[in-house]
């Protein structure tokens, strides 16, 4: 899969590959790791959501990125630029491993994903869909600079499902980024 490789001081952000699918479904399969982002899966639905990963690289141009330890070449998650269709707006989404929760790797991939989307996809605006008990996440957003947009409405299968809205736009973040 062709894609951009981004490094960060302690992570390198690349595009998956069926290399990743053994640490995929272990995201997956955690329930506290993936309560928030569809749910405890089998291993055949980790491939789907991979390989709809790879697909959405292949097609658009763009797709959530896995993300590697520096130091150990461990496989810790996926964050990076999301857009089904029907979803709210352009996202820059996040799943971590709890193994890696706490030490700054969600915070530090998705700030090289938003300078990314807004420097070389010239994206306008992005969004985080964060269901309002995750408050991890909604934390993160807001150390990301993003703030509360209002609910969010989701395409079938998550339609009915809470969701809040919280972005920011691309001049916001570049004068946040500044600082």
């Amino acid at each position: 899969m062709t894609g951009p490789i981004l490094e960060t001081p302690r992570l390198i952000l690349r595009p998956p590959r069926m290399e990743d699918l053994e640490s995929w479904v272990a995201l997956v399969a955690d329930p506290e790791s993936a309560r928030f982002i569809g749910g405890v899966q089998p291993p055949y639905g980790a491939w789907r959501s991979l390989v709809a990963m790879a697909g959405s690289w292949s097609l658009m141009g763009y797709g959530m990125f896995s993300v590697i330890e520096k130091d150990s070449g461990v496989w810790i998650g996926r964050v990076g630029p999301w857009q089904p269709v029907g979803w709210p707006g352009p996202e820059v989404g996040w799943g971590i491993r709890r193994s890696a929760w706490g030490k700054g790797y969600a915070r530090e991939a998705a700030a090289a994903s938003l300078d990314w989307v807004f420097g070389a996809l010239g994206w306008e605006r992005v969004v985080h869909v964060i269901h309002p008990d995750n408050a991890r996440s909604r934390a993160l957003a807001g150390r990301l600079g993003s703030r509360k947009i209002g609910p969010a409405r989701l395409p079938p299968p998550f339609a009915g499902e809470p969701a809040e809205l919280w972005g920011q736009d691309a001049a916001e973040w570049t004068a946040r980024r500044d600082l």
